[in-house]
């Protein structure tokens, strides 16, 4: 059974935000896929609901005359993989939310339920910590952006005020080109299961000199936040991509990240898989820009 006080269903941004306004201790909903389990469980009994389904505006992918990458916090975590722009340009991405759940939720996930929810465990958020994106986050008095880095205050805490909605995740398109980005989820199962322990790296390689230009490293569940791992980014950056490269990177990953013990897995084990998992996706963003010959990060 769900103890839902009132429903409200809101077909504009403008409407959402004056729905918020009027009901201050209502809960935003679109998916559902986080907020009626919380429900369900008596978490949020008697809870009020304002639902943004149905607003078009902050649905679907597009590119502006900038070359920036615009994700509609409405969009589905299987229109964003399925998406030609994002297999195009941040195909890190799709591969990242193709790991939500089973099929069903990723019909009906959105990428803003899943930034807004606060959880380090977020499949999407590394990857949209890594390509340094901006939030669009709409109120009454004419909205605001934030930097993704600066919205988590907190375990479970994010920078969204009462009376205001996230209508979109912006990639700048300096972030992005060229770049090649790669995701890793370590999990107890293969499926449906919420990561123990996930990266996302973004690197741009200069693949004649074998030198790593830049890099940027994410992590979740290895902190009571989304984590970027800048001490790490800083000592790589510049080097030439040896073995000895590698290792220092393990090292440094397990010296900077911050997990706990749970029940899914012991501080110790997350440290030891954090610098190999990482490690990875490293040589996978530097074996896709080999591949690519520096052809890849066009502008969407």
């Amino acid at each position: 059974m769900y103890d839902i006080e009132q429903y409200y269903n809101a077909k504009t941004v403008s409407e959402a935000v004056m729905l918020l306004k009027e009901h201050p201790d209502a809960r935003i909903i679109s998916g559902g896929s986080d907020v009626l389990i919380k429900i369900r469980e008596g978490r949020m009994a008697g809870t009020s609901l304002v639902s943004i389904r149905d607003i078009e505006e902050i649905k679907g992918i597009t590119g502006n005359e900038n070359g920036d990458i615009l994700i509609g916090a409405g969009t589905v975590f299987s229109h964003i993989t399925a998406d030609p722009i994002i297999q195009k340009y941040i195909p890190v991405l799709g591969e990242a939310v193709d790991q939500v759940g089973g099929p069903q939720i990723r019909n009906i996930g959105t990428i803003g339920g899943n930034i807004c929810n606060g959880a380090v465990s977020a499949d999407s958020v590394p990857t949209v910590f890594s390509y340094n994106s901006l939030l669009h986050i709409a109120n009454e008095d004419g909205g605001r952006i934030t930097p993704v880095r600066e919205f988590y205050l907190g375990p479970g805490r994010v920078d969204l005020h009462p009376g205001e909605v996230l209508t979109h995740v912006v990639i700048p398109k300096k972030e992005y080109a060229g770049y090649h980005g790669h995701y890793i989820k370590y999990s107890m199962r293969n499926a449906m299961d919420i990561a123990t322990l996930s990266c996302s790296v973004v690197s741009k390689v200069d693949t004649e000199k074998n030198i790593l230009e830049d890099v940027r490293i994410t992590f979740g569940v290895a902190a009571p936040v989304p984590y970027r791992c800048v001490e790490t980014e800083e000592k790589l950056k510049g080097r030439i991509l040896d073995e000895s490269f590698y290792q220092e990177l393990e090292e440094s990953i397990r010296g900077e990240i911050h997990p706990r013990d749970s029940w899914r897995a012991s501080r110790d084990f997350r440290l030891q898989i954090g610098g190999e998992i990482a490690k990875r996706a490293l040589l996978r963003t530097v074996e896709l820009a080999r591949m690519d010959n520096g052809m890849g990060g066009e502008e969407a």
